[in-house]
């Protein structure tokens, strides 16, 4: 792949290949993949995780080091020659899931494990960082390591992020999700939308409760909630146009407390998801308005809480495509994927809705080592050889991008 006929991989490592210089640091790379898996944080408590951090950013030299958060790191290198500013972000969070995998670096910590592959974005950017402070003198411009904290939380640490400043001056930002869904040694692209907003919704049903024997002396909230619940789906198929593309789940339905009483109240929560603006903004209109119709025809009243969460993850056409030649050059044109657009959310929405950028899935699927299960599954796991891969799309990325 080139741009404008001529191929846009820079030949930067005079007496080492790219392949050698990862190659190098590789068990490194690893070990500390393994240290964080075995020490997992919860969102907004990574003070251990972001300590490590910030001691190996340390002893690689040239780094201008900063927290804009308790529990997050910023390492700047500032290269030799002028030029812009790129971003690369990894998330260092884990999550409250009991691990259940069999191996020798299993989390420590009953009840929080990292099941969604931060520990393998957060040492694949330290590895990065280490290979491109030894190429400072080839730097045009600045290189922006962000080590975020809480992405698995709303509001999410990015927000917080952006608002201590770490993007000030930035021109760009890259970022990447390894991902059981692609085997290892594929890459992951799409131009424009590639993760969803994630919306979040609470209505409570208020009728009358009673004895379960006497239904009619009641306004039956369990009733009315199933009739919501039902009818919410319709919209979906019935009001938004079948071009575009939306996600309503309840996943919630609480109320009652014993077999033989029809109670005063009960909850349903649920997850929105949606790409285009206009269709977010429209949702929650549209779900109020079915239960309002349904609690009205049955003399019930109701309460509703509707939260935005992260915003859709919308790739720039102009880093996506140099990232996306970059992929070809190192791994080859049939290992790079178009996905479709996914329903899963990200905050990383938070950085690219300040400056363009480009969001991209390293593949850690082996299904011979039965490395298979999905993202937040108590036994998901990657495959450590999907760690080379990243380290190789940032640095030579990096240089890509700046030199573009």
């Amino acid at each position: 792949m080139n741009l404008g006929g001529v191929s846009i991989v820079y030949e930067i490592f005079s007496e080492l290949s790219l392949d050698e210089l990862v190659s190098s640091i590789n068990d490194e790379v690893i070990e500390w993949r393994r240290y964080l898996h075995e020490n997992p944080e919860l969102s907004f408590q990574e003070e251990n995780t972001a300590q490590f951090v910030y001691d190996k950013l340390k002893s690689f030299g040239d780094l201008e080091i900063s927290r804009p958060t308790k529990t997050s790191i910023v390492a700047r290198l500032i290269g030799d020659h002028p030029g812009k500013v790129l971003a690369i972000r990894a998330d260092m969070d884990a999550l409250p899931i009991h691990e259940e995998n069999k191996i020798e670096f299993r989390s420590k910590k009953d009840g929080i494990m990292h099941a969604c592959g931060h520990d393998g974005h957060t040492a694949m950017l330290l590895g990065a960082a280490k290979l491109l402070c030894s190429l400072k003198n080839q730097i045009k411009g600045e290189i922006r390591f962000i080590f975020q904290h809480a992405e698995e939380l709303p509001p999410g640490g990015a927000i917080e992020m952006v608002s201590a400043g770490v993007l000030d001056g930035v021109d760009l930002i890259i970022g990447a999700h390894l991902t059981s869904s692609l085997e290892t040694g594929k890459i992951g692209l799409n131009y424009g939308p590639i993760m969803a907003g994630a919306d979040m919704f609470k209505i409570t049903i208020i009728g009358e409760g009673g004895h379960a024997s006497q239904p009619n002396q009641t306004i039956d909230p369990i009733l009315i909630g199933t009739q919501v619940v039902t009818n919410i789906q319709h919209i979906v198929s019935r009001k938004i146009d079948p071009i575009d593309t939306a996600v309503i789940s309840v996943t919630q339905f609480n109320g009652g407390t014993a077999i033989n009483v029809i109670p005063n109240f009960v909850t349903i929560g649920g997850s929105v998801r949606s790409f285009k603006p206009e269709v977010r903004n429209n949702l929650p209109k549209l779900i109020e308005q079915i239960v309002k119709g349904i609690t009205d025809a049955h003399g019930a009243k109701y309460e509703m809480e509707y939260h935005f969460g992260y915003s859709p993850v919308n790739n720039d056409d102009v880093t996506t495509s140099l990232i996306d030649q970059t992929v070809c050059e190192l791994l080859g044109e049939e290992n790079r994927v178009l996905i479709n657009p996914i329903m899963g959310s990200e905050d990383f929405s938070a950085f690219l809705n300040e400056v363009p950028g480009a969001y991209f899935f390293i593949g850690s699927r082996n299904e011979t080592e039965g490395i298979v299960y999905p993202h937040h599954h108590p036994k998901f796991n990657i495959d450590e050889k999907a760690l080379k891969d990243g380290v190789k799309i940032f640095v030579q990325g990096a240089f890509n991008i700046l030199n573009n």
